[in-house]
């Protein structure tokens, strides 16, 4: 999600292939679809980058208002990127993204509250500082930082965690989203037989 919601916010001309999921739900590990073996993947004249934060500095290069243009606000953005792309474990385990679920009450394990209690902090402070009068973290204009974030707004609304109310109308800004919505439906139009049994039903 975040890789391609990067790629459409930058303007990209690219094809896109979508790759459909093992049967026993596993994670995909299938060197021909990625040097990794994983995705997302992005192959754009010329250039090869198969990791979710690289394609988001790639298309930033080619289309730079996707980070702040001021350089404090810019840094930032970077951080709190990069904050999202390498932690919050708690989270990802305990409440996976299933963006047809509903799962309200449940996954609220001990290291999953400390990382949502993390990310509102980090989207408070964010849009204290930067925000002004936008519905996003850094104003008016939805960019890489949003982008990175999407996949953590999407849990919220499929697990329905108590978040503070500044915390809510951010998920509403971002779901709004003319991209996102564009995303969900096309998860929606996604065959029965891709779901992933663990995922429908969670423990």
């Amino acid at each position: 999600m975040r890789g391609w919601l990067a790629v459409r916010l930058a303007g990209l001309d690219v094809t896109e292939v979508v790759v459909a999921p093992s049967p026993e739900g596993r994670v995909l590990s299938d060197p021909t679809v990625s040097p990794s073996g994983l995705v997302p993947f992005l192959e754009h004249r010329g250039a090869r980058v198969w990791d979710s934060l690289a394609i988001v500095e790639y298309c930033a290069e080619l289309a730079p208002s996707l980070w702040p243009a001021d350089r404090i606000a810019r840094a930032h953005a970077r951080a709190i990127a990069a904050e999202m792309h390498g932690g919050l474990r708690g989270l990802r385990l305990a409440m996976p993204m299933n963006l047809g679920g509903a799962f309200a009450g449940r996954g609220r394990t001990p290291e999953a509250l400390a990382d949502i209690a993390r990310v509102e902090a980090i989207w408070a402070d964010t849009r204290a500082r930067f925000g002004g009068d936008g519905p996003y973290l850094f104003g008016t204009a939805f960019g890489a930082a949003d982008a990175m974030y999407a996949p953590v707004v999407a849990r919220f609304l499929t697990w329905a965690p108590e978040i503070s109310a500044a915390s809510r109308a951010y998920v509403d800004a971002v779901r709004a989203h003319s991209l996102v919505d564009a995303w969900y439906r096309a998860a929606m139009a996604e065959p029965p037989e891709w779901r992933i049994a663990r995922f429908e039903v969670p423990a």
